[in-house]
């Protein structure tokens, strides 16, 4: 804000103006050069993502530049962002110039919201990882790791709350499978409540209400934590009786995680020797 910039989209030599947003936003044709910027930062909401042009030797200005509505350039999908020596540089014999841009991405964390009205926390450290938790359901729908997405959603999830979302690590509680009360009980389809939250930790509590307690009339309150440490995605659920009676539940983390192929797939651990129920 507050810096002169050259609008070249008017009149053949273009004209000076003032810039007066913090942040810049496009919605027409574009060609700017301002001058004097050289810490240009983009940041994504549809991806949670910032890349920061650095410009530290050489380059002073920067240029916006879109051909924006123009569909045979898939205009929606990419912006320059040039960085550049507007004024003419002299260079004498035997003397040299440079030009140095490097470019830093990182994620953005924080509570937003996706296209269908729904809350999430997500969670971004400083290796790029990132992990996605809504409030509805306290369900984790995604753990980003050296590029690579761990959990699966399913394709026909419903992201809108009308149900419970197909996938992600989904609670089950206070009933695993079918019983006295509804399927998988009722956590994965109430909103949770957002008690505390860094960039790389959130804490969601899901206590009693109208709608839980006609089915399950029992004074808890549950904690679900969520850290996205530098080597690992780590949860807690943690579960207190806030009531004088006791009472009994089941748990469990609806786990869904992402494989190549069924026929590549194969999971190794403690199971030879055990009993299973088929």
């Amino acid at each position: 804000a507050g810096k002169e910039f050259l609008n070249k989209m008017v009149g053949d030599e273009g004209e000076i103006q003032m810039e007066d947003r913090e942040e810049i936003t496009i919605s027409e044709e574009y060609d700017r050069v301002y001058t004097g910027v050289n810490d240009p930062v983009l940041k994504d909401s549809g991806t949670g993502k910032s890349l920061t042009v650095a410009n530290t030797a050489g380059y002073e200005d920067t240029v916006l530049w879109s051909p924006y509505g123009n569909e045979g350039m898939g205009y929606n999908n990419f912006v320059c962002v040039e960085s550049v020596k507007f004024d003419p540089v002299t260079l004498e014999g035997g003397s040299s110039w440079t030009g140095d841009m490097s470019l830093s991405a990182k994620a953005t964390a924080g509570l937003m919201t996706n296209d269908d009205g729904l809350e999430y926390v997500r969670l971004a450290n400083a290796k790029g990882d990132t992990s996605d938790v809504y409030l509805f359901g306290g369900v984790v729908t995604s753990y980003i790791t050296g590029g690579q997405e761990y959990i699966a959603v399913r394709p026909d999830a419903k992201m809108d709350g009308s149900k419970p979302i197909s996938g992600g690590l989904s609670h089950c509680w206070p009933q695993f499978g079918p019983g006295e009360i509804q399927q998988h009980g009722f956590a994965r389809n109430v909103n949770w409540t957002v008690k505390s939250m860094t960039d790389t930790t959130v804490e969601l509590e899901m206590a009693p209400s109208d709608y839980t307690k006609e089915m399950w009339d029992k004074e808890f309150l549950c904690t679900f934590s969520v850290a996205l440490e530098d080597d690992k995605l780590s949860t807690k659920m943690f579960v207190e009786n806030k009531g004088e009676e006791s009472f009994d539940f089941q748990a469990a983390l609806h786990s869904y995680l992402t494989v190549s192929a069924m026929e590549n797939l194969s999971i190794a651990g403690s199971f030879a020797g055990k009993e299973f129920l088929n």
